[in-house]
């Protein structure tokens, strides 16, 4: 099949589905040459050698360990949603996007297919970035509240944005296996962080389990029983340095949720505001979290 190029919605310039590496997309942190993971041994051994947190970025930008999901991503760049026909689709593994020092992270499942998937920026294209990014920005802590696609100015203080599982899975179901593979990034980006990092905002159940999962893996300590998650539920764990990491649990802010008010705009508000306050962030930090 004949590629077509699309025009992206901020530059106007002009990208396959999915984007091919160092073709110019804003943000796009790989090149050409950046090397490629094919297996989850592959992961680990390019997570490790990457040099810092820009190069370890590239690498995950351009994963392909897990077949099903490089097919599912690839499937939903190349189908696309009839409303996003008119566009190009990111189509490959999202990078953490925010603060290089955050003292605040937010911890979530996976992109969606035709969000994050879409516009190549961790929790954007769907109505739940919306409501994450809504509540940030009223907490000062991003730059703005409107989210459209990569470049387009959004800048976040003193935080940052991950997610356990970088490509969009079908169903927005990760298998085990495909969770386990993509820890080696998670791990590796995590390893950079955690020293800056005070508290973790995990949305939902997955995204909790993600956190103190990899405390553990870190070398850092999670009381038992296992703290459960729950909506404002706050844990406190340890990390390898022996200092304190607070964990809160948030709803997390999916269509499901958000239209049958299981979670309202204040209890985001109130989680986001708890978040600030644990990890030492003051409204409008307006610049590192170091």
């Amino acid at each position: 099949m004949t590629a077509q190029f699309l025009p992206h919605p901020g530059t106007g310039e002009l990208f396959t589905s999915p984007v091919a590496a160092g073709s110019g997309w804003p943000g796009d942190p790989a090149t050409p040459d950046t090397p490629i993971a094919h297996s989850c041994a592959d992961v680990v051994a390019e997570a490790a050698a990457a040099k810092n947190l820009a190069e370890l970025g590239a690498r995950i930008s351009v994963c392909r360990a897990c077949p099903r999901l490089v097919d599912w991503r690839e499937q939903a760049a190349e189908v696309k949603r009839r409303s996003f026909a008119d566009q190009p689709y990111w189509g490959r593994p999202l990078v953490g996007f925010g603060d290089d020092f955050p003292k605040l992270l937010i911890m979530g499942l996976a992109p969606a297919a035709n969000g994050g998937n879409r516009t190549g920026r961790m929790f954007t294209g769907d109505q739940a970035g919306d409501w994450l990014f809504r509540a940030l920005h009223r907490a000062g802590i991003a730059s703005k509240g409107e989210v459209e696609y990569a470049g387009d100015g959004q800048k976040l203080f003193g935080a940052r944005m991950i997610s356990a599982v970088r490509c969009a899975p079908p169903d927005n179901k990760p298998s085990v296996d495909e969770r386990d593979c993509c820890a080696g990034w998670l791990d590796a980006e995590l390893a950079q962080l955690l020293p800056w990092v005070r508290a973790v905002i995990a949305l939902g159940g997955f995204g909790w389990d993600a956190t103190l999962n990899a405390v553990r893996r870190a070398g850092g300590t999670v009381p038992t029983p296992k703290p459960k998650f729950g909506h404002g539920e706050v844990a406190v764990v340890h990390k390898a340095d022996g200092k304190p990491l607070n964990v809160i649990g948030c709803y997390h802010p999916s269509q499901q949720n958000t239209f049958t008010g299981k979670l309202t705009e204040k209890m985001l508000d109130d989680v986001v505001a708890r978040g600030q306050d644990l990890a030492g962030l003051g409204w409008g930090c307006g610049g590192s979290g170091r």
